[in-house]
Formats: C-alpha cells, structure tokens, sequence
C-alpha cells in the first residue's frame, strides 16, 4: 500500500514538474514571437521599411497609430548616441518638458519612447557591440527606466497612464528583461499593473495587450491566456462599439471611428494573429476571417494611392495623417495575409499593390459601397475616388477629445472629396475655412466655430443613407440643425457625381452658403464658360445655383488652432482653390452641380449636361434620370411615374434606383427611423 502511495506521489510530481514545464516552454515561444514580430524582421515586409524610411520621421505625434508606426523606422547607430550623449546623470533629457500638463501630445511619454528606441538597439545589436559601448548604452537605458520608476509622472488625461506609457514600456521591459535587477523588474511589473482588464472596444484591446506584457514578464501563463481571452473576445461583428455589420467601426457611441480607434484595432489584431501563431492561442479561422472581412471590405475601400479619405479621420487631423495611416494599414494587411487562405491572400497582394507601393498600378477595385451603420459612402473607379460623410439621430458626426479636432464641428455635414492622385487634402487643414469644408451646407459667419460636442451638435433627422447597385448610387442626407434645413443628395455615376440640394432655408439672419470644393491651388484655374470651371485634375459644372463663387486665396494658419496638441506656430503662406454657393434668404433655395475627377479642359468643355434628366429636386424629393436608371432620394411617401407611363408607388421614405424601362425597383435602402 505505502509502495502504490509513493507511486503514486512520484506520478503526481513528475506530472507537475511537466506541466510547469509546459507552461514555461509555452510562456517562452509566446515571448519570443512578440519580441520577433515586435522588433520587425519580417523579410516581406522589407519593402515598405524601406519606403517608409524614405519619409522623414514626425517631430511632434500624439496619435498611437503614428507613434507605433514611427517604431518600424530603421534605428541608426547615430541616433542612439544621441540619446546615449545627451542623458543626464539622473536619467532625464534636458529637452523634454517633465511638467506638460497636456492631455494629448504629453511630452513625457518621449522620455519612454527613447527607452524603446534605445532597448530596440540593444536587442538589436546585442551581439555585436564591443563592451564599452555595450556598458554606455546599458548604463543609459538602466538610468532612463529608474528616472521613470522614482519619478512616477502622471498625466491628466487616463489613456497614458493605463494604456500608453504601459504599452510603450512593456515592450522596452521584455526586450531588456535579461539586464534588469530583481528590483528594476519589481518596478517594470507596478509600470504594468496600471492597465487591467476592463473597458470597451479598442481600449479593451488596448488595456489587455499590457496585461499580456505584464503576463510575459511574470511568466504567468495563466494571465497570458486570460489576456488572450479577452483579446479574441472583441473579434465579433455588431455588438453595439467595434466591428459593425458594414464593416465600419465605432468608438465612442455610434461614430465612425476607421481611423482612430478602428485603425489601432485592425492593426492590433494582425499583430497578434502573428504573436499567437504557432501557438495554443492562435486566433481561430473563425476570427481571422472576421479581421480579414474588416480589412478587405472595410479599409480596403477608403485608401486611395496610400492615402487616407480625409472623411475617415473623424478627430485625428495630424499633421500627414492621410499619408501616415496609410502605411499602417499596408503593415497591418502584411500581418493578416500571413494567416489567410489563398484567395484572401491574392486579394490583400492586390490591395498592398494599389494602395501604396507603386502610385502608377491602376486601380481594379471599383465599386460603391454605403456604410449604413455608419452614414458613410466611398465610390471608387479606375481613375478617381470620393466620399460623403453624413450624420444622423442615429450616428454621431465627429468628436472634440483632448483638444483635438477644435473646429470640426462640420465635419459631418455631408463633406465629400474627390481624389485622383490621393494627395489632393494632404495637409490642408491649417488653410482651411472650417465653415467650407467641401460638400458642406452651414451658415456663413465670421463667429467662432462650434464645439462639436456641444448638446446641439447632433443632425435632428433620421433621413439620412444610401443604396448602391454596386457600381454607382445614390446616397441622401436630411440636414436639421441650429435652424438650418437642408435636402442634400449624391448621384455616384462612372465619370462623375450629381450634387444636388434643395429646400434650403434657416430661422436665421445669417447667410447660407454650400462649398462645392476647397483645395490647395495647384496650377492654373480655368473657366470654360457657362458655369464651367476646371483645376486640378478636376472640373466643375454648376447647372444651378443662386450665386456662385470661384476663388484663389493666399492664406496662412496654424496647426495648433485646431489640434492643440501643436505649439503655436506660424505657416508659409499658401494658396487655396475654392469654389461656394451663396443662397438666397428670402426663399427655400436649392443648387444642382457636377464634379469630373480626372477629367481635362475640353472634356468639362464638352459634357452634355442635357444626359443627366432633373426630375424633381424638391422638399420632399430629390430624383433624376441617368441612362435609363432613375436615383432617388424619397423624404416623404411618393410616386414615380415610369417610361411607360406606369406610376410606381414609393410607400417608404428612403433611397432608391428604379428601372424606368422596366418600371421595378432595383435597389432600394429605407431610412432607419
């Protein structure tokens, strides 16, 4: 009997000691697979390193997104000497300001990015340095991680000290988890116990990958699966923040988020769908194709050329954002196609080769998609892109967070950009009459722009969408806010888009204008004659309007006006393209005018405007004929009367595409009441 119990004991024991090794072997490949994917030597993603570190770095980054792309530069020799040169005894810069009280931009959170720059050297070069400058670098790194564990800086603003400084340092932690002493490692893992399981959305994504860092550096393998668990967790379509059933995004409420919290998300995951691979925690086929949908039919749409659509920065108009986040989408795609099936895979080289590498590959991907959850269409052909982006009761335009997005309160009013290069937005922001944002219907006023969080800021109308036969559309807007009211509607066709307002009145004194455009002025402005009008790449018919005006204006501004995360400074002065309606007061008022990306002179010149057919453009419809097919847009119940002569009856207030030969329906998308 004793004999079986020691048996039985020694089975138990080695099953123990097994399992623990288990643990740990299975702690390790995790560690070492985000240290790998972490620092970067992925052979096919060569190609973009290489072009990114064609443009230079950010001097001045708040965005989350940015500052982790900044990461992917290559590191020089050159600049950690810097940094090793000018670290004071006491592990401080002498450039940083320790007592910002900023809430975006904070500058301490330099203080950890040089202490990944500098652990990223060290791993990089841990081999190779010859023991002095071994001893230099160490020495810095060790007196930066002390300066920052006695210092215990907070910010005002919650997100770096539960998501940020922790996911800056955790890495730094892991790369340099070899040098450090029991205490310095004490000190890392209270740097990391500030972020714990909790939140929504991409906050949760956020606050659980430093759980799994803090997991990594304890070796605690049950808290690495607990982390991963949550994780996964947020890989679901519909459930009120997150993955819409469009394939949009939201944070904050019902707000399109694709590229803030949205893009933070989809780059996230394709970095941990290479961190669990391999391993026990791979992302299941389920959930790597949920993230690959989001990829190909959500963000593949609104990059053109490597450009971001200005309409889906929502609050973050940093400095070369269009460009920037456009990169971090093609690093992301890179890390999804590593888990896809073949043909997923074939589809993201073929976005990777349109949306970035070589700006001279024709674009094939066409379409036009509504985002319904998200009140948001983008309309690709071979040559040329556009957007609208619209609000509603249902969604929320835009957002004022942390000083960012100060005079954004249009921003949603029915903006619409065109792009053929991709660049035609880059950087115009500081230039910008905010009450001009292209597309927009506002009053003209020399009076501070609104707080766009203010009680008032929401679109009071639940008529807003659109509906697409895949290849062009019609998308809608109903605008009721501060006493203005406006019917404004999109006709998306092969080589143009039908602009078209009407009912456009307001209980105020003040002007109303509607912006059919504002860009940076890029070579000459050409009038074809009867209200026709041509620049850059880009013509302009006006087929009605109560006054009409075509400027070019030199114009200076500053970033920090409406990012305040920016220092005051002063830009050169530039020069601003812009044409604007004005509208009459006395009556409801209305306008009808086409935009031609990547058209020429003569063929602005020669359009025969007589092809589009204006049935109504009313109170209560907005409808047109355009080859045989009729767009329209149905505030109120309605009838359309056929080619036959069939009248067709429109019960539903909505958007529609109606064979008028056939006389049916073809497409239709009732407004959500």
């Amino acid at each position: 009997m004793k004999k079986r119990i020691a048996l039985l004991s020694l089975c138990f024991v080695c099953g123990l000691t097994y399992a623990q090794e288990s643990f740990t072997d299975s702690v390790r490949l995790v560690k070492e697979n985000y240290i790998n994917v972490f620092i970067g030597n992925d052979p096919a993603k060569k190609a973009l390193v290489d072009r990114l570190a064609e443009v230079p770095k950010e001097k001045e980054a708040s965005d989350q997104n940015v500052i982790e792309l900044q990461q992917l530069y290559p590191i020089s020799r050159e600049e950690v000497n810097r940094l090793v040169e000018s670290i004071r005894d006491d592990g401080s810069w002498g450039d940083i300001d320790y007592a910002d009280t900023k809430r975006s931009g904070w500058s301490p959170k330099i203080h950890t990015e040089r202490i990944l720059t500098m652990t990223k050297y060290y791993w990089r070069e841990r081999k190779s340095l010859d023991a002095d400058d071994m001893s230099r670098l160490t020495g810095a790194i060790r007196r930066a991680m002390n300066f920052w564990f006695s210092s215990k800086l907070v910010c005002k603003n919650w997100w770096y000290n539960q998501i940020g400084i922790p996911r800056t340092l955790g890495p730094a932690f892991l790369l340099f988890e070899q040098e450090m002493t029991g205490e310095e490692k004490r000190e890392a893992v209270e740097v990391m116990k500030h972020s714990s399981f909790g939140m929504t959305g991409q906050n949760k994504i956020w606050l659980a990958g430093n759980v799994l860092l803090r997991a990594l550096l304890e070796n605690d393998w049950k808290l690495v699966r607990e982390a991963r668990t949550v994780i996964g967790s947020e890989i679901t379509v519909g459930a009120g923040e997150g993955i819409q059933a469009d394939w949009s995004f939201h944070q904050h409420g019902p707000q399109q988020q694709f590229g803030n919290y949205g893009l933070s998300f989809i780059s996230n995951m394709g970095f941990y769908s290479e961190v669990f691979a391999g391993t026990s925690l791979a992302f299941t086929g389920s959930q790597q194709k949920t993230l690959v949908s989001l990829l190909l039919d959500g963000y593949r749409w609104i990059v053109w050329k490597g450009y971001w659509d200005v309409n889906a920065l929502n609050r973050q108009l940093f400095r070369n954002a269009d460009r920037d986040k456009g990169f971090i989408l093609l690093f992301t795609a890179c890390s999804l196609m590593k888990g896809s099936t073949p043909e997923a895979k074939a589809e993201i080289e073929d976005m990777i080769r349109q949306s970035g590498l070589d700006s001279d590959v024709a674009n094939t991907f066409v379409g036009n998609k509504h985002f319904w959850k998200s009140d948001y269409t983008v309309h690709r052909t071979p040559r040329w892109m556009a957007s609208v982006r619209m609000a509603s009761e249902r969604v929320i335009g835009t957002e004022l967070v942390n000083e960012d997005n100060l005079k954004g309160y249009y921003m949603a009013d029915g903006a619409l950009y065109t792009y053929v290069r991709g660049d035609e937005y880059h950087n115009i922001f500081p230039f910008w009459n905010w009450r001009r944002i292209p597309g927009i219907t506002t009053y003209e006023s020399e009076a501070p722009i609104p707080d766009p969080n203010r009680t008032d800021s929401r679109n009071h109308s639940s008529r807003v969408g659109g509906v697409s036969d895949g290849t062009t559309g019609i998308t809608a807007m109903q605008l009721r806010r501060n006493g203005l009211n406006a019917n404004k509607a999109w006709i998306f066709a092969d080589d143009y888009i039908l602009c078209m307002g009407s009912d456009i009145r307001s209980d105020s004194s003040a002007s109303v204008i509607t912006s059919v455009d504002q860009r940076f002025r890029r070579g000459e402005v050409r009038s074809c004659g009867n209200g026709r009008f041509f620049h850059d790449n880009t013509g302009y018919i006006i087929l009605q309007a109560d006054s009409c005006a075509v400027l070019t204006e030199q114009k200076r501004g500053q970033w920090h006006d409406f990012m305040g995360m920016y220092r005051p400074e002063m830009l050169e002065e530039e020069s601003v393209f812009s044409i604007c309606l004005t509208h009459d007061k006395k009556r409801p008022s209305g306008y009808i005018y086409l935009i031609l990306p990547a058209s020429s002179v003569k063929e602005v010149g020669d359009f025969d405007a007589e092809s589009i057919r204006i049935v109504r453009n009313d109170r209560d419809v907005q409808s047109v004929v355009i080859g045989g097919l009729c767009y329209l847009a149905a505030y109120q119940k309605t009838e359309v009367k056929t080619d036959s002569g069939d009248v067709l009856d429109i019960p539903y207030p909505g958007t529609y595409i109606i064979d008028m030969q056939k006389g049916e329906i073809r497409q239709k998308a009732y407004f959500e009441m």
